[in-house]
């Protein structure tokens, strides 16, 4: 059989169905049927079948790849965030307004950006991910985020509530730390100068504090104006944990800095409420100096505990760290030969021939910048007059300062019966896991800053979205720590410590991780972010026949081991 092409004079050729047969000593053909009505392609398909019996058309001819979503990095959190049953602790009723919740946190771990640029990588026709299409959000639109966020705000009571139900007990310990970022604008009444952790003291910035459990995983955050000071926030919390969480017994650990003797003796102390924190270097030297704390206690341990009239009822504990003492040493002979460099220059200005400085207001003035700037007065005297400057170091405060390098003072009001002195300090040192948060909260992940909102509720929903995706992060870092640099056995390496104030050590399979840079089952091992670029690559196509009446279909690519792995530890399906 083949297909004829008959000419019809004025009109289009013919297309026939023929058949070849033989008759007697001739060749002739009969039609079969009449063609001429089918599409070309289809034409050329008969064709194909008929000259050879395979495929009509070369498969890459017979489809077409519409378009490619990255897909594996949206199944892993998405498929996290409902294993955790976080969309239902954000709404336990299913809608379009706890999707929207749902979608702002995903994308904060998948592309960290702006609510406009959010809404743009959800759209149908500029889907930069599989999220849109998986949370049914193709056509939503940066007011819908907004409106979202407002409903959101409204619900961070009963969201705090039920985080602190799961990761929250009567007698647990209970981290608790500030940080703030910058802002951008000029218009929103949160935004104030204050004290900067980012190093831009000159913008406008925010404050907030982060609660979380003794392992790190955050319970709650607050949002504070920029100049408010650390301790100003503490009462707050406490509230918080009594008339929200209900939780009448609950030790708080706070750094020195934010749990300060001021606010132990007004809030804490009122309230019940046991703490742990640390003592300020003043008050170090102040024990000191009183014979409370005497040197030789440290000459065959590293940790003491010891009593203080000037703390009643409360339990001092006292550390020393060889290596801390050496660093604290090292740094302050380079800040000490810092400053000698810059106050020779002064002594130079005012002994020079020509233009020699003079006056001591003038010299006072450029003394007063290089100390300021080294942060060492405390460790010059200082001889000035109109025509003159000279200095010299105090050795004596110097070797008086030194003598305590490398010693802390943990204190807490916790009897030694319920936290020995090694929990204490334990405990406290648990707040590096908070700073770990605002790392990646601010920097490494999630990206908190610049801010750009100008209301203040949008602004505080703005770091509670950045908070859940935390939540969700942190629970991702734990289950997928066996293909990450990270410590999957930690309690191993706590082992290995020689004691709670040596430096914290790696488990032996975490340092075999990192020499080998391959896991047990020998995959690559990675880091969070390398690893969500790679789960990123698993693509979604989708792929629509040339054949008419033929539906669009997804093809979802293969996963390679390491993210087969990845998949399995999250527990979560590549199909969402």
């Amino acid at each position: 059989m083949f297909v004829a092409t008959v000419p019809n004079r004025n009109s289009p050729p013919a297309l026939l169905l023929r058949e070849s047969y033989r008759e007697g000593s001739k060749v002739r053909s009969r039609t079969l049927a009449n063609l001429t009505h089918w599409a070309p392609e289809k034409i050329e398909a008969l064709r194909h079948v008929l000259a050879g019996g395979r495929a009509a058309l070369p498969l890459g001819d017979a489809f077409t790849i519409s378009r490619s979503r990255p897909h594996g990095h949206v199944a892993a959190v998405l498929g996290t965030l409902r294993r955790l049953g976080l969309q239902k602790i954000l709404d336990p009723r299913k809608s379009r307004q706890r999707e929207l919740c749902v979608a702002m946190i995903v994308a904060r771990l998948l592309a960290p950006c702006s609510k406009l640029a959010t809404s743009r990588s959800l759209h149908e026709q500029t889907q930069q991910s599989s999220l849109g299409e998986a949370l049914g959000l193709e056509r939503a639109s940066e007011d819908d985020l907004y409106e979202a966020m407002d409903g959101l705000l409204s619900r961070q009571g009963r969201i705090e509530q039920a985080l602190a139900r799961r990761h929250l007990a009567e007698g647990a310990l209970a981290l608790y730390d500030l940080s703030s970022t910058y802002f951008e604008g000029r218009h929103c009444p949160l935004a104030q100068r204050g004290y900067s952790r980012d190093g831009k003291s000159g913008t406008l910035q925010i404050v907030f504090g982060l609660l979380t459990n003794a392992r790190g995983c955050p319970v709650a955050v607050e949002v504070f104006e920029g100049n408010t000071a650390d301790p100003d926030t503490v009462g707050s919390q406490i509230r918080r944990m009594r008339e929200r969480f209900h939780l009448q017994r609950v030790v708080l650990v706070g750094d020195r800095g934010v749990l300060t003797s001021a606010r132990i003796s007004e809030d804490l102390k009122p309230q019940g409420v046991d703490w742990i924190t640390a003592l300020r270097a003043s008050a170090i030297r102040k024990l000191a100096e009183g014979g409370a704390l005497q040197l030789g206690l440290f000459d065959a341990r590293d940790l003491a505990e010891i009593h203080s009239p000037d703390y009643p009822g409360e339990r001092l504990i006292v550390c020393r760290n060889p290596l801390l003492a050496a660093e604290r040493s090292r740094k302050r002979q380079d800040l000490l030969l810092s400053t000698e460099r810059e106050l020779d220059k002064v002594v130079k200005a005012t002994s020079r021939l020509r233009n020699p400085l003079r006056g001591r207001s003038k010299i006072a003035l450029r003394v007063g910048a290089v100390l300021g700037r080294f942060k060492m007065a405390k460790h010059f005297r200082l001889h000035i007059s109109e025509d003159l400057f000279r200095y010299e170091r105090d050795e004596a405060g110097i070797a008086e300062q030194a003598a305590l390098d490398g010693i802390y003072v943990i204190r807490t009001s916790v009897a030694q019966e319920v936290l020995g002195a090694e929990e204490a300090v334990r405990a406290y040192k648990s707040l590096a896991s908070i700073e770990r948060a605002f790392r990646s909260l601010k920097s490494v992940d999630l990206k908190v800053r610049p801010i750009y909102h100008r209301e203040p509720d949008r602004v505080r929903a703005h770091v509670l979205l950045c908070t859940l995706a935390y939540y969700v992060e942190w629970h991702m870092r734990e289950a997928l720590a066996p293909i990450l640099f990270d410590d999957e056995d930690k309690e191993a390496g706590e082992r290995l410590r020689s004691s709670v104030v040596a430096p914290a050590q790696r488990s032996p399979q975490a340092k075999e991780k990192a020499r080998q840079k391959r896991t047990a089952e020998d995959l690559p091992v990675q880091s969070f972010q390398t690893l969500m670029r790679d789960l990123a690559t698993i693509v979604k196509n989708r792929i629509e026949p040339k054949g008419k009446g033929l539906p669009a279909f997804d093809v979802i690519t293969s996963a390679t081991p390491l993210q087969k792995r990845a998949l399995e530890l999250l527990g979560v399906p590549i199909t969402l």
